[in-house]
């Protein structure tokens, strides 16, 4: 017997029955204890984490075998259908502390039905990049994916793009939904319309009730339109971050908005739209100023499966959303990094992110260090003057942005207090920070470097105090 798991309303069409790879070794390299107690699972011992985390016996009243989760995509502009869960599954589902429905879902963990000719496993220097990006993101407010458990497996890994043999390991992250704008593109595709409605009232009632109508013809652009607040939003904050994806692929959007699969992920250096985050996106495809366009292009993916079981005008009008909401949270989300109140009024919001912007992509001033000196806006006057840039605050080009930015109120100074801000940089990774810390793990076996930068991650993320978001259906 299990709890209720909504999943397994849908795994009959949805999923196939999975087994774990069998690892060398299990040794336990990030355990997030602030989650796992949340999830009611913070009073597992080391022993039992390995269990389910490594060799993946079941939760107690969960799920009684892994999922890998059937599903489709556009990769690059083109549409591939012989995808799905390919070096993963749903291993659990589980309830955070207020019921909201979360998935551990696993990356690294062995080959499934969907494997190809992968190997299904991941390496370890993917592993910690994906703690890494996702717990920066958490702290700066950006709604992610949580790095759950990362366990060193042993097992030597051959990849074109890092030196081989390369260590292996096995990921277990916690996400609000494994459901992906690709699973519909699956159904669609095959014309499963039956499929395709279950699949759109089952979003509907676990995720977003508030949507939920007998009408199919109601429910789903409803349902649509609020899949498409949430990714926008999602993006936004990605903007607001600096922060470049790298895979904006359908398969890589799931229905409740948070990032997920961290592959070959960058933080801009500076302001640079055209600055682009994977080796092999030659033509520059999901770089840093197309984000909000790409994003815009997986929804409008997911809307053409809704055709099959609606009319097509409802949907174009939930996806005319997306600007507003596009620019509302990028203005919102901006501001909250700075520590500032918003205006009354947008347009006064976004004539200054322009304005600052213009100003950074000229100057190349570090993107993260004027978000980390101007915290609470005028409140941090004497601390913008000390910073390693203070000369660019100085110089007469700032002067427009220095006018508009101390019009704002500060929101709750009380921040400020934090040991965080006495430093002179913020904490960042960009590509030579992330290279900095894996070498001495490749060479000497050393994470001392990785673990004092998960402090300062975790540092950021108090000093920064932004509060996660409930979308209001889920309140």
């Amino acid at each position: 017997m299990t709890n209720h798991l909504p999943i397994l309303e849908l795994s009959d069409a949805f999923a196939d029955a999975a087994s774990p790879a069998h690892f060398g070794m299990a040794l336990l390299r990030f355990r997030n204890t602030r989650w796992a107690k949340n999830v009611k699972l913070g009073e597992l011992d080391e022993n039992d984490w390995i269990r389910h985390f490594a060799e993946f016996i079941p939760l107690n009243d969960n799920l009684q075998q892994p999922l890998a989760l059937r599903y489709h995509g556009h990769q690059f502009g083109v549409y591939n259908p012989e995808l799905g869960d390919g070096r993963g599954f749903l291993f659990a589902q589980v309830r955070d502390e207020t019921g909201r429905l979360l998935d551990l879902g696993t990356k690294g963990s062995g080959q499934t039905r969907w494997s190809r000719q992968g190997d299904g496993r991941l390496t370890l220097k993917g592993g910690v990049r994906e703690v890494l990006a996702a717990q920066y993101l958490e702290a700066h407010g950006v709604k992610t994916s949580k790095p759950f458990s990362l366990i060193e497996t042993g097992d030597e890994l051959y990849r074109n793009d890092e030196p081989s043999p390369a260590r292996s390991s096995v990921l277990v992250r916690l996400s609000h939904s494994h459901i992906r704008f690709g699973t519909f593109q699956r159904v669609a595709y095959l014309n499963e319309r039956e499929n395709l409605a279950r699949l759109i009232r089952h979003c509907a009632e676990v995720y977003y009730p508030d949507t939920v109508d007998d009408d199919l013809g109601v429910m789903a652009p409803a349902l649509l339109q609020r899949i498409t607040a949430e990714t926008a939003r999602m993006v936004a904050q990605w903007m607001a971050c600096g922060f470049v994806h790298g895979v904006m692929n359908t398969d890589n959007f799931n229905i409740t908005g948070e990032s997920f699969d961290y592959g070959p992920w960058r933080f801009l250096p500076w302001s640079d739209p055209n600055f682009t985050a994977a080796y092999f996106d030659q033509q520059g495809l999901y770089r840093f100023g197309r984000q909000p366009t790409q994003g815009l292009w997986a929804l409008q993916q997911l809307a053409s499966t809704f055709t099959l079981v609606c009319d097509a005008e409802p949907l174009s009008d939930a996806l005319q959303t997306y600007e507003s909401a596009y620019q509302h949270a990028l203005a919102k989300h901006n501001l909250k990094l700075f520590g500032l109140e918003s205006s009354a009024d947008l347009k006064t919001d976004l004539t200054f992110l322009q304005t600052l912007y213009n100003w950074m992509s000229d100057t190349q001033a570090p993107w993260a260090q004027v978000f980390f000196d101007w915290f609470c806006g005028r409140e941090s006057e004497s601390r913008a003057k000390a910073s390693p840039i203070g000369d660019l605050y100085s110089a007469p080009a700032f002067a427009p942005v220095l006018d508009q930015l101390v019009a704002f109120e500060p929101h709750r100074t009380e921040r400020l207090s934090h040991d965080y801000w006495q430093r002179r940089t913020p904490v960042t990774l960009l590509y030579d920070d992330v290279e900095a810390l894996w070498e001495p793990i490749a060479e000497q076996d050393d994470w001392s470097g990785f673990e004092r930068a998960l402090d300062a991650i975790e540092a950021a993320r108090l000093a920064l105090d932004i509060p996660f978001e409930t979308p209001p259906s889920e309140a």
